[in-house]
């Protein structure tokens, strides 16, 4: 008998077929967010720290909208979501830190790098961690509404907040105590702190609402453009007071469900439980002498 012979070709048209390009639209917007970040990194080199934040922000916006565009147009891939945690590592771990290091940690020598190391390696932890518990089957259904720790894009504008209060010109303040909020801020990424990710909102707008919706975004467009020290400061302190919010928030739905889940633990019929008869009941051993003499 002869030993089927594989067609080569077949097999490297195989590998090598088409890509429809709605799978391709995702991957490059989350490209253009890891530019945005690498950029952000050069221009914090060269003391334009301005422009350096509006790359930081900029890849936030790109990363909260590529994994919409991948739901909206039925692009999702596992490339696709390794090239995104790949990139939220670049982008909200590793530039915010190296940022906050040129502008003022360096005054710190040692214990300014250990402080922007230490935000880089705990953004690389806190992707791995959702990661992993992402597909997690024990996960009760209303905590998928919440992150756990501070999600890596807010951590990243949370952090730069001495930066905006800096150009704010409200306080500038020590390297010291720049270092510590930065340590806050990694501590709070990796902690196991029920964070409100918004993922229950409806993303579909009554036909009423259209032109509103259009205005209010036009509206804080325009606010960030013209006062950008003023609606990021603003922002990061409301999103710092609001964490006290979600931890709430994540504790009475957890009471809820575990009362409703008591009663259902409860109701359990008798004859599922067998009777305890004296022979199902074991016994020690006895070592004594049946009789003793």
């Amino acid at each position: 008998m002869f030993e089927p012979r594989y067609n080569y070709a077949e097999l490297r048209r195989r590998r090598f077929r088409p890509i429809p390009v709605r799978m391709l639209v995702p991957n490059v917007i989350t490209l253009l967010a890891i530019c945005a970040g690498l950029t952000a990194i050069r221009l914090s080199t060269e003391g334009r720290m301005e422009l350096a934040v509006a790359a930081i922000v900029f890849a936030a916006v790109l990363d909260g909208i590529d994994g919409r565009v991948a739901r909206m147009i039925k692009g999702q891939s596992k490339f696709g979501a390794e090239l995104d945690s790949l990139a939220d590592f670049v982008n909200f771990g590793v530039a915010p830190g190296l940022m906050l290091y040129f502008w003022q940690l360096h005054e710190l020598h040692n214990g300014g790098w250990i402080a922007a190391m230490i935000f880089a390696i705990s953004g690389g932890l806190r992707l791995a961690r959702f990661n992993a518990s992402m597909d997690d089957p024990n996960k009760p259904p209303f905590a998928s509404n919440y992150f756990t720790g501070v999600p890596a894009p807010a951590g990243a504008v949370t952090a730069l907040l001495p930066i905006y209060l800096a150009y704010l010109g409200v306080f500038t303040p020590p390297a010291l105590l720049t270092a510590l909020y930065t340590l806050l801020i990694a501590f709070l990424m990796v902690s196991r702190l029920p964070v409100y990710s918004g993922k229950s909102i409806r993303m579909r707008v009554p036909p009423e609402l259209v032109l509103p919706v259009f205005v209010s975004v036009i509206f804080f467009i325009a606010l960030l453009i013209g006062y950008p020290w003023h609606v990021l400061s603003a922002g990061t302190l409301l999103y710092l007071l609001s964490l006290p919010l979600g931890w709430k928030s994540y504790r009475d739905h957890k009471l809820a469900y575990e009362a409703a889940q008591a009663p259902a633990a409860g109701n359990v019929p008798a004859a599922a439980v067998p009777p305890l008869t004296p022979q199902a009941i074991e016994r020690p051993p006895d070592e004594r002498p049946e009789r003793l003499h």
